[in-house]
């Protein structure tokens, strides 16, 4: 049975720039990185994934309830694997998607609830929450449901996450809930194939409605 392999941070936008820490915890593989800093009470689904050893049926429980946002329901999904549990087979909270660029890496990731974060090629970030944007939600949603059909045909990626992708390469990558599966090639392939081309068109839209607010100024940090 395979566990979520351990993350690898990177850094595609420079050494030490802020964007690079939002761009590792678009994968929803690094649990740590969701960590509260402050000295407030966490909310109640982050002291459950931090227990040291936490109860199983909660976890379960939280991983499938549908009321609760994809990213939570990915991390805990990642702990019950962890703790030696089978999860459920292609479970989809989210899609991100990975255009290297002339001046670095646009990253662009859709959940199943709405949600969106988008990371432009010089590092300013934009942050979509759900009815924040109801065209943008709606794309995004639209997004997941067309990569349903994509991880019904490939397989899991069980290895430590890959480095961003190099031109002329797309990645697409999927956030399912026994782990992350992924497809990358040249862009103008992805483009034509069946199965990827709706999602790189679907994506296209969703990056045209929020690419202002990104380049209008930083968005607070956030995954």
């Amino acid at each position: 049975m395979a566990t979520s392999a351990p993350a690898q941070p990177y850094e595609p936008y420079g050494k030490g720039a802020a964007a690079n820490a939002i761009y590792d915890l678009l994968f929803c593989d690094n649990l740590d990185g969701f960590r509260s800093n402050s000295d407030s009470e966490p909310p109640a689904w982050e002291a459950l994934l931090f227990e040291p050893a936490p109860d199983s049926a909660q976890l379960a429980a939280l991983a499938n309830d549908t009321a609760a946002e994809s990213r939570v329901r990915a991390l805990a999904f990642n702990r019950l694997r962890d703790l030696g549990s089978k999860p459920p087979k292609g479970v989809l909270f989210g899609v991100v998607v990975e255009v290297p660029l002339d001046k670095g890496l646009d990253a662009l990731r859709a959940y199943a609830d709405g949600r969106v974060r988008y990371i432009n090629q010089t590092g300013k970030m934009a942050i979509v929450e759900p009815d924040g944007m109801p065209d943008a939600n709606g794309a995004a949603k639209r997004l997941v449901e067309l990569a349903r059909p994509v991880i019904a045909r490939i397989g899991l990626w069980d290895k430590p996450r890959l480095p961003p992708p190099a031109r002329p390469n797309v990645r697409l990558t999927f956030i399912v809930s026994d782990g992350l599966y992924f497809g990358e090639g040249p862009f103008q392939v992805l483009q034509r194939d069946a199965l990827a081309g709706p999602l790189i068109q679907e994506a296209s839209v969703l990056l045209k409605l929020v690419v202002d607010t990104a380049l209008a100024g930083d968005a607070p940090a956030g995954a």
